[in-house]
């Protein structure tokens, strides 16, 4: 077992997970496909996928980029694409939602912090007002190759998982478990593997895309962590992916797919609490 003092980088969490890892397979379903994605923002932003590669490009003509890409799904015809996208000399982790049965998306953008933010330390930054953890996130919703109007997005923020403690089983050696406090945090812990016996509560984030399927967003402010899952509660899957540094230079990133086989352990309640 862990210590208190024995937090892993992104990295070496990748590594620990490898072995036998429960993950899907990297769909070519998107393969010599293009969608338009119309964005709530007013953004037009079209994406092409060929030979393992998504080439976007926004539709004034003002940036375009190629990256490889992974694609699963949980659920027939709803994919999950995840790529890094290189921008302006920066790094992003772009996770998109293609629900391809509504014509609809959801984007999610996030930014590390950098060496200087992650060492300034919980208690000055909670001093100063700032978020605990330095991970950035954005999300975007829209829609596929049809004009975007309010509402025409199905997907939307959801208190539906508040309440249940889930257990994920990464691979035969690396299990943890959830707790989903409310809105805004969920506490976690490792029950095996690498960081067995550690634990926190995290900023956290949910959006319904189905019923009974959620994409689970957490921001770590120990190591700085996202991640990005998607839960299907009738299948007992998630799929998705962690994205950190690789190691405590802060040069390397390190984006690797995560899945598990999922069960509710159990539900609280508060009533009118």
């Amino acid at each position: 077992m862990t210590t208190q003092s024995d937090w892993i980088t992104v990295g070496a969490l990748a590594e620990g997970f490898a072995p036998e890892a429960f993950i899907l397979p990297n769909l070519a379903d998107l393969d010599g496909r293009r969608f338009d994605l119309r964005f709530d923002n007013g953004w037009s932003i079209e994406h092409r996928f060929a030979d393992g590669h998504l080439d976007w490009a926004l539709a004034d003509g003002s940036s375009r980029g190629r990256s490889p890409y992974r694609a699963t799904s949980v659920r027939p015809g709803i994919y999950l694409v995840d790529f890094i996208k290189e921008e302006f000399g920066q790094q992003w982790s772009v996770s998109l939602v293609l629900d391809t049965g509504a014509a609809a998306f959801t984007a999610v953008l996030g930014r590390l912090p950098d060496a200087a933010a992650t060492r300034e330390g919980l208690y000055g930054r909670a001093l100063a007002g700032k978020s605990l953890t330095g991970v950035e996130v954005q999300f975007f919703h829209g829609t596929l190759d049809r004009p975007f109007q309010p509402g025409a997005c199905p997907h939307a923020p959801s208190a539906e998982l508040v309440g249940l403690r889930n257990r994920y089983r990464y691979s035969p050696t690396e299990v943890y478990e959830h707790i989903y406090l409310n809105e805004n945090y969920y506490s976690w812990q490792c029950l095996a593997g690498v960081e067995k016996g550690l634990c926190d509560t995290d900023r956290c984030h949910y959006f319904k895309i189905a019923d009974e399927l959620y994409l689970f967003v957490w921001r770590e402010k120990i190591v700085p962590t996202l991640g990005v899952v998607m839960i299907d509660l009738q299948a007992h899957r998630s799929d998705g992916k962690i994205f950190g540094y690789a190691d405590g230079e802060f040069g390397a990133l390190s984006n690797f797919p995560v899945a598990s086989h999922c069960d509710v352990l159990n539900r609280t309640v508060h009533g009118d609490a």
